[in-house]
């Protein structure tokens, strides 16, 4: 005769049954909490870097609007006479190929130092001024060539030989704007955030058929980087 307590009701055994699937629905019950509310984070977290990002987006659109319509204003009466234009992206471009370098050289033409002696004072003012001033980090002076090189062998040799032209035309441009009397009292600043791009034909200037235009593309610009692009790409890294 079996012990009474060896003996498992029918009973017993579908109790602890339920209770082991209570357990087990408790626990995955826990479980979905868990990550809902790390979901729940997440998605506020999101939201919070989206309207940051939204924030600079407005600071920068703002400042951009801004700093084009002081640049506009100071020079609209010049560009014609300069060969230059003003872009949206805050972009200076000298284009007129006559006034700015020789074919090949490096040595700045006499007009286009004119032309810089004229321009760059003005310019520093206005993006030193102190509404503009902490939100720039860098004045790029970008040295732009055709794809074109006489006597090269192929396309590679011609943008590098390009790539050493426009490199050397920057810094001839920097050396010579450093030098100018009328930006003295700027100097450091400029020297902190004034930079010589030799870009060769990376960026060609296209005309309305999607063709190389050799001459516009061969130019001199004067870009701005700030604070907002900055703090927004810091933003989406941290994303």
């Amino acid at each position: 005769m079996q012990n009474a307590n060896e003996l498992e009701s029918p009973h017993s055994a579908e109790v602890e049954h339920e209770e082991h699937w209570v357990a087990v629905s408790d626990l995955m019950g826990g479980l979905m909490m868990v990550f809902m509310l790390i979901a729940v984070i997440y998605l506020v977290q999101l939201e919070i870097e989206s309207q940051k990002i939204k924030d600079v987006a407005r600071l920068y659109d703002r400042l951009r609007t801004q700093l084009h319509d002081d640049l506009y204003n100071e020079f609209k009466d010049d560009l014609p006479r300069w060969g230059a234009e003003l872009n949206t992206d805050l972009s200076m471009r000298f284009y007129n190929t006559e006034v700015l370098f020789a074919h090949g050289e490096d040595d700045i033409k006499p007009a286009f130092e004119t032309i810089l002696k004229d321009f760059f004072p003005r310019y520093v003012r206005i993006i030193t001024l102190a509404k503009y001033r902490p939100d720039i980090l860098e004045v790029r002076i970008e040295g732009h060539t055709s794809s074109d090189w006489g006597r090269a062998s192929g396309t590679s040799e011609a943008y590098i030989k390009n790539m050493a032209l426009s490199q050397a035309r920057t810094r001839t441009t920097l050396d010579y704007l450093l030098g100018l009397t009328s930006v003295r009292d700027e100097k450091t600043w400029l020297t902190e955030h004034l930079t010589a791009n030799g870009l060769s034909s990376s960026k060609l200037i296209l005309d309305g058929q999607g063709q190389e235009d050799g001459v516009r593309s061969r130019r001199v610009e004067f870009r701005l980087r700030t604070d907002a692009e900055s703090r927004i790409a810091t933003i989406l890294n941290d994303l």
